[in-house]
């Protein structure tokens, strides 16, 4: 997965797709956890999973309620998809983030748009 290319495409995205991207990533990130498989323990997996969520949860509201002090999209999406020591980790939040990825379709624009 190219981080660079997925750093430009999220931070394309209109604030409204952002917290709508990263709260679809969330559930998948928890269900891909639920689901298990790797070499991680279920009590490891599912930490990781539970902390992971809690941030993106926070990055979501943090987007939505136009923080200025919120992180930075490019950090973000450096901390999800950059390597990890925990291999098991890593391909957890690949594979929710590829699953997100495909099946995302933006709409703040057409939101928006109907809205007026």
């Amino acid at each position: 997965m190219n981080i660079q290319s997925e750093i430009e495409y999220f931070s394309e995205l209109g604030p409204i797709d952002k917290a709508r991207f990263m709260t679809r990533l969330t559930a998948e990130i928890l269900e891909e956890a639920k689901v298990g498989g790797g070499e991680s323990s279920d009590t490891a997996r599912l930490k990781f999973a539970s902390e992971l969520g809690q941030r993106l949860a926070r990055f979501a509201y943090q987007i939505l309620s136009e923080d200025a002090a919120r992180p930075q999209d490019d950090i973000v999406i450096r901390m999800l998809l950059g390597a990890r020591a925990d291999q098991s980790a890593e391909r957890l939040v690949q594979s929710a983030y590829r699953r997100v990825l495909t099946s995302f379709e933006g709409f703040e624009t057409t939101v928006l748009l109907n809205a007026h």
